[in-house]
């Protein structure tokens, strides 16, 4: 099913005009959408002749790197980022579209007791009988990061966290889980599940839940429109969205 969406991919993109050779395109992606981008490369690549360069950083990397003026072809950031940027005449307003959205979960070491994290407060007493959480710095941008220091400071645990906090300024949270620095890591799902030896123990309390809408955004500058329009409907598919949960990623 994926071959014959990636060949009608080619056909529709030749119809509409298609492209003149091969192109190299340029994908910023936020951490939390990086799998789903990087799963789907190669297959492009064989289908179109493309070449696709995939870039990833936080959420608020991406768009200080935009603004600077970084050239790109394609981004996939937060729908805030997105609209953010729309009017400022460096992406296209016509060629952004919402790709996923991303809630927050948390993990243990695989062999590690599965804590309780049913309920606010179950969560709250998890992070405070941690030895130390692994969480997204803050100050690095990262969507995550930003949001759980201000849910820590709403439950009133902002200061016993920091004390225990394992700070990470981009990446993978649950690394630190698998080296022995981190009881706890608490990430995007999508970020969490891909680690090996790492357990999801499910997502954060709907009444603490926050989700993460990812939008893809054109650059205003492309000189490739036409292969990153294709790239755009290969990421919205229906292929990609029968397998984004298990990726710890929902449909927008």
């Amino acid at each position: 099913m994926h071959k014959l969406f990636m060949t009608l991919v080619v056909a529709a993109a030749s119809a509409a005009g298609g492209i003149a050779g091969a192109a190299e395109i340029k994908v910023l992606t936020a951490g939390a959408f990086k799998p789903v981008v990087v799963a789907e490369v190669a297959a492009f690549e064989r289908q179109t002749g493309h070449r696709v360069i995939v870039e990833n950083d936080t959420a608020g990397a991406l768009l200080r790197r935009i603004r600077a003026g970084e050239a790109f072809d394609l981004a996939v950031l937060t729908e805030a980022g997105a609209k953010e940027l729309a009017g400022t005449g460096l992406v296209d307003p016509a060629a952004t579209a919402p790709v996923a959205k991303v809630g927050i979960g948390v993990a243990v070491k695989q062999g590690a007791p599965l804590p309780d994290i049913g309920t606010p407060e179950a969560f709250q007493q998890a992070l405070l009988a941690a030895r130390s959480v692994a969480m997204i710095d803050p100050a690095a941008g990262g969507s995550s990061g930003i949001y759980l220091a201000g849910l820590f400071e709403k439950m009133g645990i902002a200061q016993q966290v920091r004390a225990k906090a394992v700070l990470v300024p981009g990446g993978l949270t649950a690394t630190r889980l698998v080296n022995g620095e981190a009881d706890l890591a608490v990430q995007q799902m999508s970020e969490l599940v891909i680690v090996p030896g790492v357990v999801l123990v499910g997502p954060l309390p709907p009444a603490i839940q926050n989700y993460t809408v990812y939008s893809a955004v054109t650059s205003a500058r492309t000189a490739d429109r036409a292969a990153v329009r294709q790239f755009m409907v290969v990421l919205q598919g229906a292929p990609v969205r029968a397998g984004l949960a298990a990726r710890g990623i929902e449909a927008p």
